[in-house]
């Protein structure tokens, strides 16, 4: 059935507002020359097995021959995303949301007093994720962004500041809060969403989340404690950096994960399973 012309023009007023988390003139990186409309209907459902290209540094190889990408939602712009659809992947928008960086677009938006200390990385910080009154509008915006590129779900990383040195004396209940309102976020937009890390809150927040993106889980020992996920049929997205595929590949496919071994850099270099 036909839509008339005004019935559609909310949702044409809806997407040029969520083209960039800044307003056009922020250099977000959103590139292309329309913006693809909001998803619709269910959210993506990855399932167990499924193969994948993690690529956030350098020039995108979209050539790789896998079933799912995850890149950068403010490097890659919606051109991208629509070459990787075209290809027959679905693809990950990859958004820190426990940690400020300081290069990006939005950065001078998050004030002072939710900035903690720095995570190991060049440039970032951790945030007090207690401070959802100041956190979530600017989260939501970068949602936004995905949603407006054409992305299928959402990679919030630095999911579990409660377990590390933050500069805040952030409790496990807090962290569960948090990771119950960026999962909900997602969802509202039509996106799917992962787990990053965060293992000891699984439990509690398997029925939040669609799947999980681990790093490190063979090297430390805890690969099972992803098994929920695979249980559930949900996919869980492993990588490692320091044990090469021959240390890890015969346990991650007794356990349903999917794993490959990639460079701390996160080019396109990679060695799967």
């Amino acid at each position: 059935m036909k839509r008339s012309l005004w019935l559609l023009l909310p949702l044409l007023l809806l997407a040029a507002c969520t083209s960039s988390p800044d307003g056009p003139d922020d250099g977000d990186g959103g590139g292309g020359d329309t913006v693809p409309p909001a998803p619709s209907g269910p959210h993506w459902q990855p399932k167990p097995g499924l193969t994948w290209q993690w690529q956030l540094k350098g020039k995108l190889d979209p050539a790789v021959d896998v079933q799912v990408y995850d890149i950068d939602a403010v490097d890659q712009d919606a051109a991208a995303v629509a070459d990787l659809h075209r290809r027959g992947r679905k693809v990950i928008c990859y958004v820190s949301t426990g940690a400020w960086e300081n290069w990006r677009p939005d950065a001078k938006r998050f004030p002072k007093e939710v900035l903690g200390k720095g995570n190991g990385w060049a440039g970032e910080r951790w945030l007090d994720i207690r401070r959802t009154d100041v956190l979530e509008p600017l989260i939501a915006k970068r949602f936004d962004l995905c949603r407006a590129k054409g992305f299928d779900a959402i990679e919030p990383d630095n999911m579990d500041g409660y377990n590390n040195d933050t500069g805040f004396p952030l409790k496990a209940a807090d962290q569960l809060k948090y990771n119950e309102l960026i999962a909900k976020l997602a969802h509202d937009r039509g996106l799917a969403v992962g787990l990053k890390n965060d293992l000891d809150q699984i439990p509690q927040l398997l029925a939040h989340f669609d799947f999980a993106v681990n790093e490190q889980c063979a090297q430390y020992g805890e690969c099972d404690k992803l098994t929920p996920f695979v249980r559930a049929g949900k996919a869980v997205f492993h990588v490692e950096y320091e044990l090469p595929p021959a240390k890890f590949c015969a346990e991650s496919k007794k356990l349903g994960l999917s794993s490959m071994e990639k460079k701390y850099d996160l080019l396109a270099w990679r060695e799967p399973c």
